[in-house]
Protein backbone atom coordinates (compact mmCIF):
# COMPACT_ATOMS: atom_id res chain seq x y z
CA UNK A 1 0.00 0.00 0.00
CA UNK A 2 2.93 2.68 0.81
CA UNK A 3 4.61 1.32 -2.29
CA UNK A 4 1.08 2.50 -4.55
CA UNK A 5 0.84 5.86 -2.45
CA UNK A 6 4.42 6.92 -3.04
CA UNK A 7 4.03 5.92 -6.88
CA UNK A 8 0.48 7.67 -7.33
CA UNK A 9 2.68 11.17 -5.83
CA UNK A 10 5.38 10.66 -7.72
CA UNK A 11 3.39 10.08 -11.06
CA UNK A 12 0.86 13.03 -9.56
CA UNK A 13 3.93 15.53 -9.26
CA UNK A 14 5.42 14.85 -12.99
CA UNK A 15 2.14 15.55 -14.13
CA UNK A 16 1.81 18.75 -12.81
CA UNK A 17 5.42 19.78 -13.78
CA UNK A 18 4.85 18.59 -17.45
CA UNK A 19 1.09 20.40 -17.27
CA UNK A 20 2.99 24.04 -16.97
CA UNK A 21 4.53 24.03 -20.27
CA UNK A 22 2.21 21.71 -22.08
CA UNK A 23 1.85 21.01 -25.45
CA UNK A 24 -1.17 19.25 -25.06
CA UNK A 25 -3.88 19.51 -23.41
CA UNK A 26 -5.23 17.07 -20.19
CA UNK A 27 -8.92 17.64 -20.11
CA UNK A 28 -9.79 15.70 -17.23
CA UNK A 29 -8.42 16.56 -13.68
CA UNK A 30 -10.51 16.93 -11.13
CA UNK A 31 -13.80 17.71 -12.56
CA UNK A 32 -13.07 14.54 -14.68
CA UNK A 33 -13.06 12.72 -11.24
CA UNK A 34 -15.73 14.75 -9.38
CA UNK A 35 -18.11 13.99 -12.21
CA UNK A 36 -17.29 10.30 -11.98
CA UNK A 37 -17.72 10.80 -8.13
CA UNK A 38 -21.24 12.29 -8.78
CA UNK A 39 -22.37 10.14 -11.40
CA UNK A 40 -21.62 6.81 -10.60
CA UNK A 41 -22.43 6.43 -6.57
CA UNK A 42 -23.93 2.76 -7.30
CA UNK A 43 -22.11 0.09 -8.62
CA UNK A 44 -25.25 -1.54 -9.92
CA UNK A 45 -26.48 1.54 -11.28
CA UNK A 46 -23.31 2.30 -13.21
CA UNK A 47 -23.16 -1.01 -14.93
CA UNK A 48 -26.96 -0.20 -16.20
CA UNK A 49 -26.19 3.09 -16.94
CA UNK A 50 -23.33 1.93 -19.32
CA UNK A 51 -25.47 -0.92 -21.41
CA UNK A 52 -28.21 1.91 -21.58
CA UNK A 53 -25.44 4.31 -23.04
CA UNK A 54 -24.80 1.63 -25.57
CA UNK A 55 -27.98 -0.50 -26.35
CA UNK A 56 -27.71 1.28 -30.06
CA UNK A 57 -23.78 0.67 -30.17
CA UNK A 58 -22.51 3.51 -32.61
CA UNK A 59 -25.47 6.14 -32.08
CA UNK A 60 -23.48 7.98 -28.79
CA UNK A 61 -20.05 8.24 -30.48
CA UNK A 62 -21.22 9.47 -33.96
CA UNK A 63 -23.96 12.40 -32.21
CA UNK A 64 -20.85 13.61 -29.69
CA UNK A 65 -17.86 13.28 -32.88
CA UNK A 66 -20.32 15.34 -35.21
CA UNK A 67 -19.89 18.57 -33.98
CA UNK A 68 -16.07 18.13 -33.66
CA UNK A 69 -14.76 16.31 -36.39
CA UNK A 70 -14.30 20.27 -38.26
CA UNK A 71 -14.20 18.74 -41.64
CA UNK A 72 -13.98 15.17 -41.51
CA UNK A 73 -16.95 12.90 -42.64
CA UNK A 74 -17.25 9.11 -40.76
CA UNK A 75 -17.60 6.35 -42.48
CA UNK A 76 -19.42 3.21 -40.97
CA UNK A 77 -17.94 1.80 -38.19
CA UNK A 78 -16.13 -2.03 -38.71
CA UNK A 79 -16.64 -4.64 -35.30
CA UNK A 80 -13.19 -5.68 -34.67
CA UNK A 81 -14.23 -8.69 -32.76
CA UNK A 82 -17.16 -11.46 -33.24
CA UNK A 83 -16.92 -12.59 -29.38
CA UNK A 84 -16.31 -15.80 -30.11
CA UNK A 85 -12.89 -16.06 -31.97
CA UNK A 86 -10.05 -13.82 -32.49
CA UNK A 87 -9.85 -14.37 -36.24
CA UNK A 88 -6.56 -12.53 -37.55
CA UNK A 89 -5.83 -11.46 -34.00
CA UNK A 90 -3.22 -13.22 -32.52
CA UNK A 91 -2.35 -13.81 -28.58
CA UNK A 92 0.88 -11.83 -28.17
CA UNK A 93 4.01 -13.57 -26.87
CA UNK A 94 4.60 -12.19 -23.42
CA UNK A 95 6.90 -13.46 -21.16
CA UNK A 96 4.80 -15.06 -18.18
CA UNK A 97 1.12 -13.80 -20.35
CA UNK A 98 -1.65 -14.71 -18.39
CA UNK A 99 -4.49 -16.40 -20.49
CA UNK A 100 -6.69 -14.70 -23.30
CA UNK A 101 -10.65 -15.67 -23.82
CA UNK A 102 -13.67 -14.72 -24.49
CA UNK A 103 -16.43 -14.77 -21.91
CA UNK A 104 -20.18 -15.99 -22.03
CA UNK A 105 -21.16 -12.16 -23.17
CA UNK A 106 -18.48 -12.31 -26.14
CA UNK A 107 -16.48 -9.94 -24.28
CA UNK A 108 -12.31 -10.36 -24.73
CA UNK A 109 -10.95 -11.38 -21.02
CA UNK A 110 -6.82 -10.58 -20.77
CA UNK A 111 -6.14 -12.68 -17.57
CA UNK A 112 -3.69 -11.59 -15.34
CA UNK A 113 -0.06 -12.12 -15.95
CA UNK A 114 2.82 -11.82 -14.28
CA UNK A 115 3.37 -8.89 -16.15
CA UNK A 116 1.52 -8.40 -19.95
CA UNK A 117 -1.25 -10.12 -21.19
CA UNK A 118 -2.59 -9.39 -24.75
CA UNK A 119 -4.01 -9.30 -28.35
CA UNK A 120 -2.72 -7.96 -31.42
CA UNK A 121 -3.15 -7.88 -35.57
CA UNK A 122 -0.04 -8.99 -37.44
CA UNK A 123 0.18 -6.43 -40.10
CA UNK A 124 -2.62 -4.32 -38.82
CA UNK A 125 -5.06 -5.63 -41.10
CA UNK A 126 -7.02 -3.33 -43.72
CA UNK A 127 -7.62 -0.72 -40.91
CA UNK A 128 -6.22 2.44 -41.53
CA UNK A 129 -3.46 3.93 -39.92
CA UNK A 130 -4.31 7.60 -40.13
CA UNK A 131 -7.28 9.79 -39.93
CA UNK A 132 -9.52 7.50 -37.91
CA UNK A 133 -11.26 6.39 -34.62
CA UNK A 134 -11.32 3.42 -32.01
CA UNK A 135 -14.49 3.28 -29.54
CA UNK A 136 -14.70 0.20 -27.49
CA UNK A 137 -15.85 -0.40 -23.64
CA UNK A 138 -13.16 -1.50 -21.27
CA UNK A 139 -13.21 -2.79 -17.55
CA UNK A 140 -10.98 -3.83 -14.67
CA UNK A 141 -11.93 -6.53 -13.16
CA UNK A 142 -9.05 -7.80 -10.76
CA UNK A 143 -5.29 -6.47 -10.20
CA UNK A 144 -3.68 -2.95 -9.59
CA UNK A 145 -2.35 -1.41 -12.81
CA UNK A 146 -3.74 -0.78 -16.49
CA UNK A 147 -6.65 -2.97 -17.76
CA UNK A 148 -6.47 -1.30 -21.34
CA UNK A 149 -3.11 -0.89 -22.96
CA UNK A 150 -4.72 0.36 -26.70
CA UNK A 151 -1.60 0.27 -29.41
CA UNK A 152 -2.24 1.75 -32.60
CA UNK A 153 -1.05 3.16 -35.57
CA UNK A 154 -0.12 6.80 -36.27
CA UNK A 155 1.00 7.04 -39.95
CA UNK A 156 4.35 4.57 -39.98
CA UNK A 157 4.90 4.45 -36.40
CA UNK A 158 2.61 3.36 -33.27
CA UNK A 159 1.51 4.75 -29.30
CA UNK A 160 -0.29 3.55 -26.87
CA UNK A 161 -3.22 4.98 -24.72
CA UNK A 162 -2.77 3.43 -21.53
CA UNK A 163 -5.94 3.12 -18.94
CA UNK A 164 -5.01 2.82 -14.94
CA UNK A 165 -1.52 2.55 -15.42
CA UNK A 166 1.56 2.45 -12.75
CA UNK A 167 -0.24 1.99 -9.59
CA UNK A 168 -3.77 1.63 -11.55
CA UNK A 169 -4.83 5.47 -11.57
CA UNK A 170 -2.43 7.18 -14.59
CA UNK A 171 -4.10 7.10 -18.28
CA UNK A 172 -2.18 8.71 -20.98
CA UNK A 173 -0.42 7.80 -24.27
CA UNK A 174 3.33 6.45 -24.30
CA UNK A 175 5.43 7.87 -25.58
CA UNK A 176 5.58 11.06 -27.17
CA UNK A 177 9.07 12.52 -27.98
CA UNK A 178 10.23 9.49 -26.29
CA UNK A 179 8.52 10.12 -23.00
CA UNK A 180 6.07 7.51 -21.77
CA UNK A 181 2.71 8.70 -20.66
CA UNK A 182 3.86 9.04 -16.75
CA UNK A 183 6.51 11.79 -18.24
CA UNK A 184 4.61 13.11 -20.48
CA UNK A 185 1.79 16.12 -20.32
CA UNK A 186 -1.00 14.02 -22.02
CA UNK A 187 -0.64 11.57 -18.55
CA UNK A 188 -2.85 12.42 -15.96
CA UNK A 189 -4.50 10.51 -12.78
CA UNK A 190 -7.72 9.27 -13.19
CA UNK A 191 -9.51 6.93 -10.27
CA UNK A 192 -11.09 3.95 -11.83
CA UNK A 193 -13.52 1.66 -10.26
CA UNK A 194 -13.63 -1.83 -10.30
CA UNK A 195 -16.03 -4.15 -12.58
CA UNK A 196 -17.27 -0.83 -13.82
CA UNK A 197 -17.67 -0.45 -17.54
CA UNK A 198 -15.57 2.62 -19.16
CA UNK A 199 -16.69 4.08 -22.67
CA UNK A 200 -12.96 4.82 -24.11
CA UNK A 201 -12.51 6.88 -27.84
CA UNK A 202 -9.54 7.26 -29.39
CA UNK A 203 -9.32 9.34 -32.55
CA UNK A 204 -6.25 9.71 -34.35
CA UNK A 205 -5.43 12.52 -37.32
CA UNK A 206 -2.18 13.76 -38.77
CA UNK A 207 -2.91 17.08 -36.46
CA UNK A 208 -3.77 15.48 -33.33
CA UNK A 209 -4.41 12.55 -30.76
CA UNK A 210 -7.25 12.66 -28.72
CA UNK A 211 -8.98 10.80 -26.17
CA UNK A 212 -12.17 10.19 -24.47
CA UNK A 213 -13.48 8.25 -20.86
CA UNK A 214 -17.43 8.53 -21.24
CA UNK A 215 -17.46 11.09 -23.65
CA UNK A 216 -15.38 13.39 -21.37
CA UNK A 217 -12.12 14.44 -23.28
CA UNK A 218 -9.21 13.80 -21.21
CA UNK A 219 -6.64 13.95 -24.55
CA UNK A 220 -6.43 16.89 -26.44
CA UNK A 221 -2.74 16.58 -28.43
CA UNK A 222 -1.34 18.55 -31.18
CA UNK A 223 1.02 16.49 -32.76
CA UNK A 224 3.11 19.09 -34.95
CA UNK A 225 6.95 18.14 -35.48
CA UNK A 226 6.73 15.74 -32.31
CA UNK A 227 7.75 11.98 -32.22
CA UNK A 228 5.25 9.56 -31.88
CA UNK A 229 6.82 6.39 -30.65
CA UNK A 230 6.09 3.58 -28.66
CA UNK A 231 7.72 2.41 -25.35
CA UNK A 232 10.54 0.17 -25.52
CA UNK A 233 10.24 -3.27 -24.46
CA UNK A 234 7.92 -6.43 -24.58
CA UNK A 235 4.33 -4.04 -24.93
CA UNK A 236 6.14 -3.25 -28.28
CA UNK A 237 5.25 -6.66 -29.84
CA UNK A 238 1.67 -5.29 -29.87
CA UNK A 239 2.20 -3.37 -33.38
CA UNK A 240 0.77 -2.07 -35.02
CA UNK A 241 -2.72 -2.53 -33.60
CA UNK A 242 -3.15 -4.46 -30.14
CA UNK A 243 -4.69 -4.56 -26.69
CA UNK A 244 -2.92 -5.45 -23.38
CA UNK A 245 -3.48 -5.56 -19.90
CA UNK A 246 -0.86 -5.40 -16.97
CA UNK A 247 -0.63 -7.54 -14.21
CA UNK A 248 -4.20 -7.36 -14.48
CA UNK A 249 -7.57 -8.93 -15.67
CA UNK A 250 -9.21 -6.31 -18.33
CA UNK A 251 -11.85 -6.84 -20.12
CA UNK A 252 -12.95 -5.40 -23.62
CA UNK A 253 -16.11 -5.35 -25.52
CA UNK A 254 -17.82 -3.14 -28.42
CA UNK A 255 -14.07 -2.60 -30.07
CA UNK A 256 -14.81 -0.64 -33.41
CA UNK A 257 -12.82 0.73 -35.78
CA UNK A 258 -14.25 3.96 -38.40
CA UNK A 259 -12.17 5.87 -40.84
CA UNK A 260 -12.44 9.72 -40.99
CA UNK A 261 -12.21 11.40 -43.94
CA UNK A 262 -11.59 15.10 -45.37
Amino acid sequence: MKITLIRYAIVSGFLFIFGLSSGCVNQSGDDVNQANDNDYQSGDDVNQSGEDRYQSGEEDANSTNSAENKGMSEKEWKSVFDGKTLGDWKVTDYAGKGEVSFDENGSLVLGMGIELTGVHLPGGGDYPNIDYEIALQAKREQGGDFFCGLTFPYSDSNATLILGGWGGALVGISSIDDFDASENETGDVYVFEENRWYDVRLRVTEAKLEAWIDDKKIIDCEVGNRKISMRSGEVELAAPLGLCSYATTGVIRKMRIRKLTH
